[in-house]
């Protein structure tokens, strides 16, 4: 079945050997890079998984950018459409961000924004998020971001999905937000946001199948069947390794469709969806 993945990265150096994913590397077992991975690289690790699309990160944070849009550009270029790209922006320059999305989505053709509120110790109901949310609803793009603790060695406070995600989608109800890393251990109030906000959405990136905790599987099994999109938070964990056990979820085949693929298709506007 083939499948979209939500949440991954393409790494430069810059990237995948900074300092605050030592503790991702402890953990994954991912070695330093000693050269630049090749695009045919991280394709290959897709295909492994019979990914048809992944959507692919820019990293920008305080220090500067680890990924920027066009180097990121040059990777969708080389992809074959196997890859689709998502902006990123510095955060603490509001009116450059705005142009920098609209530029990013316009020429660029990406189709997304995404901001990992640790990485600038905000909250997503920071005043510095506002003008981008706003862009977003007028660019027709989905907002990505990080919910749930932080591995990396940051505080893990900016994830609670409650009061940051709720208050956003409060104030932004045309806004369509995907809530990536699940939540955990939040994840109880990651589902109440969702089911409470039409344009709220939960990915499953940086957790493999067998650690997808059980109130999570029962909404996805259940009611949360629309609301939930599969990813991998590549190169940290492969799309193979992320869905190794999926046929232990037990989900039927409208569902494994839906979470495999449909449902991202539909909210990234990606074709064919169900």
């Amino acid at each position: 079945m083939p499948v979209v993945d939500a949440w991954m990265q393409h790494p430069t150096l810059r990237h995948s050997n900074h300092e605050m994913f030592a503790s991702l590397r402890r953990w994954t077992g991912m070695e330093v890079l000693e050269r630049e991975l090749p695009v045919e690289v991280t394709l290959a690790a897709l295909a492994e998984a019979d990914v048809d699309i992944a959507l692919s990160s820019a990293w920008y944070g305080p220090q500067g950018a680890l990924t920027d849009n066009d180097e990121l550009a040059a990777f969708v270029a080389r992809s074959g459409g196997r890859l689709r790209g998502v902006a990123g922006v510095d955060l603490t320059r509001p009116v450059a961000a705005v142009r920098e999305l609209r530029r990013a989505v316009g020429e660029l053709g990406f189709v997304a924004l995404r901001i990992v509120p640790w990485l600038w110790q905000l909250p997503p109901t920071d005043r510095l998020y506002y003008p981008l949310y706003a862009a977003c609803v007028e660019l027709g793009v989905p907002f990505c971001t990080q919910v749930g603790h932080t591995g990396p060695m940051r505080p893990s406070e900016t994830g609670r999905p409650i009061p940051y995600i709720d208050q956003v989608a409060l104030d932004f109800p045309e806004l369509t937000i995907v809530c990536g890393h699940i939540g955990y251990p939040w994840t109880t109030e990651m589902i109440a946001v969702a089911d409470k906000h039409p344009g709220v959405y939960i990915d499953t990136s940086a957790y493999t199948t067998r650690r997808y905790p059980p109130e999570l599987v029962d909404y996805l099994r259940g009611r949360g069947r629309r609301k939930v999109l599969f990813g991998s938070n590549y190169p940290m964990i492969t799309p193979r390794r992320a869905l190794e056990h999926l046929a232990e979820l037990d989900l039927d085949e409208e569902t494994t469709e839906l979470f495999l693929s449909g449902n991202a298709r539909r909210v990234f506007r990606l074709g064919d969806h169900s």
